[in-house]
């Protein structure tokens, strides 16, 4: 690279750093600000989910229809993603943010005042697809705020946290906006968040586009919009029919063939959507595939344990979100240490393998409850362990995966990120469904199945099925984290954010 080049990406880089605010106060602010916004994302994946059955009776919508109240968010949110993330590039993180933001809360508004399943629906769905827009363009925002390492190691533990135990706060405050109120403050909450999400923003906000010259790659946004609505339906579809069925196996196999027409088409396009020099380091990489599975493995910790505390220990909504605030503590612990101390100075080799590892003895651990179980004993030291472990992967894989982009690519190589967290969860949704749907047919063969004591304990059978196969996830994440992980501290958390315009 010439001394122009470098002189040139200097000042590039400093008008990054000055747009974003990172040499004022503020930035401290602005992280605030990004982390209620993240919080009002991540939240909505699972607010709803412990309202479901009061919406259900107010609506009166069948239970086959249920689950398009999940999907049409997953699926929205999945396949714009990258458009999102690339348009906070090309027209400014500011509006992309703000314009997030304001569409998520009346998209919430929306549905929150549906009179029928259509409308729930399509609100949901449109909460999808602002949060595509708003979700990139806020981890984009604290990647190019925070140069310093040491203080972008902090806000990442902060981020990574929200990321990581949002899906637990969201079922706390779903089951206590349920259970005070009515199923619809679970939506109508995100009005109340998004007005301080956007005067946070209007007021600190500087807007600074990074790949103003740059056009949006039509056909690229096609084939990857396609493709990845095609595989979240297709997982969707598992839940519902069997594997077999064209509507599973025919959307997923289009889903890949539409992805790697994606990659082929980004070798050539003039101005691609996603530059593949943001997934050739192969720290990143390895960033971007412990992002999927810990999204694959977290949903059964989330899901299956709230329906064995509720259904089987008797928890109310507000209890069961309760129960998992260890977990989240414990998270946000390891969280900070992890991206602060341990990774700055042994390195992701070493330390994101060991969080997986620990988290796999957790979620190992976890199958052992039975019907006398005790949350006291049989749950909560577990969570913890989930918990310390889940904190040294997340947070530190989501800075690793961003940290060290050229700030024009800033955008897309956020949403790649909640791309991958979001299409890991569509898989975990899909497979730990089916495997614990089958577990539990299997205890039944052969047994009286009228019995009550028998259906509890092959529903018991379905969780610790899911739960072990959560622990393979998670000891997968470990197995491949060590492999492809380089040794040694990473660059970037050497010094201040690297921008280099390739």
């Amino acid at each position: 690279m010439s001394q122009k080049t470098l002189a040139e990406s200097s000042r590039a880089g400093a008008g990054a750093i000055e747009h974003g605010g990172a040499a004022s106060p503020k930035r401290w602010w602005i992280l605030a600000v990004i982390a209620i916004a993240q919080l009002m994302v991540v939240l909505d994946a699972t607010i709803v989910n412990i309202a479901l059955p009061s919406a259900q009776t107010d609506l009166g919508f069948s239970d086959g229809n249920r689950q398009w109240i999940v999907t049409a968010y997953a699926l929205a949110f999945a396949s714009l993603l990258l458009l999102g993330g690339r348009i906070a590039d090309l027209f400014g993180r500011k509006p992309a943010f703000l314009v997030g933001v304001v569409g998520f809360a009346a998209a919430s508004a929306l549905g929150g005042a549906a009179n029928g399943l259509t409308m729930l629906v399509a609100a949901r769905a449109l909460q999808g697809a602002f949060g595509a827009l708003l979700a990139p363009a806020a981890l984009s925002l604290l990647n190019t705020t925070f140069t310093d390492a040491r203080e972008r190691a902090r806000a990442f533990s902060v981020y990574g946290a929200i990321a990581g135990a949002g899906g637990a706060v969201g079922l706390l405050l779903g089951g206590v906006l349920t259970d005070a109120l009515d199923w619809r403050w679970t939506l109508y909450v995100n009005v109340a968040i998004a007005v301080v999400a956007f005067a946070g923003g209007w007021i600190l906000l500087g807007n600074h586009r990074d790949a103003e010259n740059a056009k949006l790659d039509v056909p690229g946004t096609v084939l990857v919009a396609a493709g990845l609505f095609s595989l979240v339906y297709g997982f969707s579809n598992a839940e519902t029919h069997d594997w077999g069925s064209p509507l599973t196996w025919g959307f997923l196999t289009a889903g890949g063939v539409l992805l790697v027409a994606f990659a082929w088409w980004q070798t050539r396009a003039a101005h691609p959507l996603l530059p593949l020099r943001i997934l050739l380091d192969r720290n990143r990489a390895a960033s971007f595939l412990a992002v999927l599975i810990t999204g694959a493995g977290m949903f059964g910790v989330f899901l299956f344990l709230t329906y064995y505390l509720q259904l089987n220990l008797g928890f109310s909504p507000t209890r069961t979100g309760v129960a998992f605030l260890p977990m989240v503590g414990a998270l946000m612990v390891t969280a900070q240490a992890g991206t602060t101390v341990l990774v700055p100075r042994l390195g992701p080799k070493a330390v994101i393998p060991l969080g997986f590892a620990i988290a796999t003895a957790g979620m190992a651990w976890l199958t052992g409850i039975g019907l006398g179980s005790h949350y006291l004993s049989a749950v909560l030291p577990q969570l913890i362990v989930i918990g310390v472990g889940l904190g040294m992967v997340m947070p530190p894989a989501m800075q690793l995966a961003t940290g060290g982009v050229a700030a024009e690519d800033a955008g897309v190589a956020s949403a790649t990120v909640n791309a991958m967290q979001q299409v890991g969860g569509s898989i975990g949704t899909a497979l730990l469904n089916t495997l614990a749907a089958s577990a539990a047919t299997d205890y039944l063969s052969g047994r009286d199945a009228t019995s009550k004591l028998v259906r509890a304990q092959a529903t018991i059978e379905s969780y610790t099925t899911a739960f072990w196969w959560s622990a393979g996830f998670f000891a997968a994440g470990t197995v491949l984290a060590f492999l492809l992980y380089r040794r040694g501290v990473p660059r970037q958390d050497a010094g201040a954010t690297q921008v280099v315009h390739m």
